[in-house]
């Protein structure tokens, strides 16, 4: 059957056609079709492209402030009152429309992925070559599908399962799935992967079967709260955590030493053990302005895009990890953040310390980690609280490595189970701030209530009551005009 030049189906061409600058993309190198890819290397080209919408800077993907954005109804993150925020003022009040043009780029992104994991899923099979080669591939683009349908699914929650790069009418009505239904196929994609693909990494920001084990138990984490519930999940979640501690020095993970080397503001940290799933970018070709301006404050020639809540600066645990996380101080160290034209404090972690000649701090090399090997402690952690009446001294060792290295005092076993668990997911809110984890774990616990309870007065609050229709976006606007069943 005819294949779709940059939909799946007709999911997203719409939204395409709201940016001129892709209309504009020449679509030459597009491996399209059962019959453009017939060889090995020709799906090594399109393993690599299924990883590019996740990184096309304004486009789709990763890439900008959108992943900030829509992350933004959680208590680590805010934005300005004013200027020209209200995209993401949006998010943070829990008024999303369907035009927000934040909420399409990451659904255009993950979609493409998908479309283009679909296009090698469909072909590989026809292909002869080296099996370990084709495997390591095909690996990849399963965890690559898994990946994009978790963002999908914890973000919309009810959307469209596509698993063919197949054109048919039909796609232009196909109705959405349930969580339940995506669940299903990301547990089996990442059960593939994690058989598929080696020990090793192709290259850093690639996906190997480490990758898959961690994706996974974070998976089953979030199953086992809202919306699906199945509390089965916790013991699988900690099993999953588990087997990549235990292998850690065969998939090369463990923690970084030093927490500053992370956020140490140049691309030198790129590919360091901790980094189990991390997107890869180039100044020369790929703007990420997840790092710089956008993370900058106004008073520094900055944009102003996303900083901290005040409650929750407040409330972080002093010590080393708060000082690598946020900055307080600036116009060189002159003006503190509480007389700032914010009034609030931001994250260092994001900052650019190293210009790149030409974009004046809005792009860089640096790279995005999106699973640490501290997520896969903490996750191991929380799971086998939730999974037993008890946590269990492997548990509590798994938070310690994370809080010594933050330069805090271990966590003695003294807590009851729920407890414990209720203690780890605080821990990550500190460990990750603003590294979109925080909304996902308020949502699964169905404490997004709650968390935006306690705002102070600088901070901005919701427009309304919150209930759980604020805890899914709303499918973007061009999508719903072009099916009505998306509604």
């Amino acid at each position: 059957m005819k294949k779709l030049l940059y939909t799946i189906g007709a999911l997203s061409i719409l939204t395409i056609s709201g940016c001129s600058k892709v209309l504009q993309e020449n679509p030459n190198g597009q491996l399209i079709g059962e019959n453009a890819i017939t060889t090995v290397s020709g799906l090594q080209s399109a393993l690599l492209g299924a990883y590019q919408p996740l990184k096309n800077g304004y486009t789709s993907g990763f890439a900008s402030s959108a992943v900030v954005a829509v992350v933004m109804g959680a208590d680590d993150l805010t934005t300005h009152p004013a200027s020209n925020k209200q995209e993401f003022r949006e998010m943070d009040q829990f008024s999303v429309t369907s035009t927000n043009t934040r909420i399409s780029t990451i659904w255009l992104g993950c979609y493409k992925t998908i479309q283009n994991v679909n296009n090698i899923l469909d072909v590989y099979k026809k292909i002869n070559g080296d099996t370990s080669k084709i495997n390591q591939i095909v690996g990849e683009a399963y965890f690559l599908r898994a990946f994009s349908y978790f963002w999908l699914v914890r973000l919309w929650g009810n959307v469209p399962l596509i698993t063919t790069a197949d054109y048919n009418t039909e796609l232009l009505s196909v109705n959405k799935s349930t969580p339940a239904d995506i669940y299903k196929l990301i547990e089996s994609d990442l059960q593939q992967a994690e058989r598929l693909m080696p020990n090793a990494k192709a290259a850093p920001g690639r996906a190997n079967a480490g990758s898959a084990k961690a994706l996974l138990a974070e998976v089953y984490l979030t199953e086992g709260g809202y919306p699906v519930k199945d509390a089965s999940k916790y013991a699988l979640a900690a099993a999953k955590a588990k087997e990549v501690i235990d292998n850690k020095s065969k998939y090369n993970f463990d923690l970084n030493p030093d927490l500053a080397d992370l956020w140490s503001g140049i691309p030198k940290p790129n590919g360091t053990v901790e980094d189990v799933f991390t997107l890869q970018f180039s100044a020369t070709g790929n703007a990420n302005s997840i790092y710089g301006k956008s993370c900058m404050p106004g008073d520094d020639a900055g944009w102003d895009d996303y900083f901290a809540e005040i409650t929750f600066f407040n409330n972080f645990p002093a010590g080393k990890r708060k000082d690598i996380t946020f900055y307080t101080k600036f116009k060189n160290g002159t003006l503190d953040w509480t007389n700032s034209a914010t009034k609030h404090p931001y994250f260092s972690k994001f900052r650019v310390n190293t210009p790149t000649p030409g974009y004046l701090t809005s792009a860089t090399s640096m790279s995005m980690p999106l699973i640490r090997y501290a997520n896969v402690l903490l996750t191991y952690a929380e799971a086998q609280a939730r999974a037993n009446t008890s946590a269990g001294s492997d548990a509590y060792a798994a938070v310690n490595e994370v809080r010594r290295r933050a330069g805090l005092p271990d966590m003695t076993i003294s807590l009851s189970a729920n407890v414990f668990a209720d203690s780890v997911v605080q821990e990550r809110a500190w460990e990750f701030a603003g590294e979109y984890t925080r909304w996902f774990d308020l949502v699964r616990l169905e404490k997004v209530e709650e968390a935006n309870s306690h705002k102070d007065v600088n901070d901005l609050k919701p427009l309304g009551t919150i209930t759980k229709a604020n805890y899914w976006l709303p499918i973007p606007y061009m999508e719903t005009q072009l099916n009505p069943n998306l509604k």
